[in-house]
């Protein structure tokens, strides 16, 4: 139903197709320095409880990467007044569901329950903010937990491990080259002590942002948010913490990740991009309309159309823009040839598509159909509450606005084709990118010989 509601929507004439009214959202500051944003949707009684820190990976000490998403797993251990546990127990006894996220720009906790049980998330949240609290037998245990987790997710995944070493590849000094989940070797030495420390010179109401959005009432909100978050000191310890800058880039890098589990082999490139910026998304917003017109679409695109359709020389090609982050975003290419095609064949064809794409414009028909399907996202993305509360907290944890939030649509409609041309020609520099194949070792070739 959603992907025929998408295709409908792309054949409807642009004036027609008009957003749906959004409930409200009102952005507040309390006098500690919390950003409290309210999301009105009374469809449901259910409401989301959100808190942002803006800390993460890319903010660690010097040899302690991984400690922002260990402290993400601490949290849950307990404070002053709940035990080891009880805080995920009792929003499960309360029939709700909670979690958390790490990424390099900010650290999130969320839980999701009937609207009238706002108040005690909202009530355990503030009491993590300032009563942290736990023991030895509780956090070396739990470092063998985030450990395994990089086994799981990321070492036993050659195509995680190739994107790893591609971004700390890509980035000379910037830590965003570092994993948010931690290098094995130094997670091994993180402490209970060291969470502590970064929970004390990070986490305070005057470095966060309480999302709430759901079946509630807007003062009604506030007021929960006064009574429990408002009445923490704000933290005197919270600075920005300097990272250091990435220099220029004035050479291609190249990388072969070779292991004898890939399955398809690929080649991939990922250029060093601005992001959204705060007063001015017209820049990310042409990136990522020339994203979707050359990798959008598994049947349409320009990659997938020439490579995979037209020549028949890929399984499969992309393109993609990630522009929600603080200091960096990235933009991505990548293609996996067909059998008899090598990695080195998919680049050069993969570098002429795109070069005559540059060259000869952008296909008007393409053009209004793929900004219709981004226009048609985005507006059904409004549909999802959670999802909502996460554009907002995302926001406003990597100095986006409120009015960045509700001007997107906006900025990709006042995209050009002019715009898309300008903003290819201006990223697709391989000065600032690195190219990676992933591919499985040739074959050793044999000793043995008989008569």
């Amino acid at each position: 139903m959603f992907a025929r509601q998408i295709a409908l929507a792309a054949l409807l004439p642009l004036g027609l197709f008009q957003p749906v009214q959004a409930e409200p959202v009102t952005h507040h500051v309390l006098e500690n320095g919390l950003e409290v944003v309210v999301i009105e949707d009374r469809r449901a009684p259910v409401v989301v409880n959100m808190v942002w820190y803006r800390v993460g990976a890319a903010d660690e000490p010097p040899g302690q990467s991984g400690i922002a998403h260990f402290l993400e797993h601490l949290m849950f251990k307990g404070t002053d007044t709940l035990g080891p546990g009880e805080f995920s127990a009792v929003v499960e006894a309360n029939g709700g569901r909670d979690n958390a996220f790490t990424s390099w720009d900010y650290t999130g906790y969320f839980q999701r329950v009937a609207a009238d049980r706002l108040e005690l998330m909202v009530e355990m949240e503030a009491d993590r903010m300032v009563n942290l609290s736990f023991t030895e037998a509780e956090w070396l245990p739990e470092r063998d937990v985030i450990l395994e987790e990089r086994g799981q997710v990321l070492e036993s995944r050659v195509g995680a491990q190739f994107n790893e070493a591609m971004l700390a590849t890509l980035y000379k000094a910037h830590p965003y080259g570092t994993p948010i989940i931690g290098w094995r070797h130094e997670m091994e030495g993180l402490t209970g002590a060291m969470a502590m420390d970064f929970h004390a010179a990070h986490y305070g109401p005057n470095n966060a942002i309480a999302v709430i959005a759901g079946d509630v009432d807007t003062d009604a909100a506030l007021a929960l948010a006064r009574a429990h978050y408002g009445a923490i000191p704000p933290n005197p310890a919270v600075a920005t913490v300097p990272r250091p800058t990435e220099p220029p880039h004035l050479a291609a890098r190249r990388l072969s990740f070779e292991d004898a589990r890939v399955g398809t082999p690929y080649v991939s490139r990922i250029y060093l991009a601005p992001p959204r910026r705060a007063g001015d998304q017209a820049e990310a917003a042409a990136l990522q309309m020339l994203a979707a017109l050359l990798g959008g679409s598994a049947t349409t695109s320009v990659l997938e159309r020439r490579l995979n359709f037209d020549e028949g020389i890929a399984l499969s090609a992309w393109a993609g823009y990630n522009g929600l982050a603080r200091d960096h975003a990235t933009f991505s290419l990548g293609m996996a040839p067909v059998e008899g095609v090598s990695l080195a064949e998919g680049e050069a064809a993969l570098d002429r598509v795109v070069a005559e794409f540059l060259r000869d414009g952008v296909d008007l028909e393409q053009f209004e159909r793929v900004r219709r399907q981004l226009r048609a996202s985005e507006i059904y993305a409004l549909d999802d509450m959670q999802a909502r509360a996460r554009q907002y907290g995302v926001a406003l944890s990597i100095g986006l606005t409120i009015d960045d939030v509700r001007g997107w649509i906006d900025a990709l409609e006042a995209v050009t084709p002019e715009d898309v041309i300008a903003a290819g020609q201006m990223l697709l520099d391989t000065r600032a990118s690195v190219t990676g194949f992933l591919t499985r070792p040739e074959p050793e070739a044999s000793t043995e010989f008989s008569q």
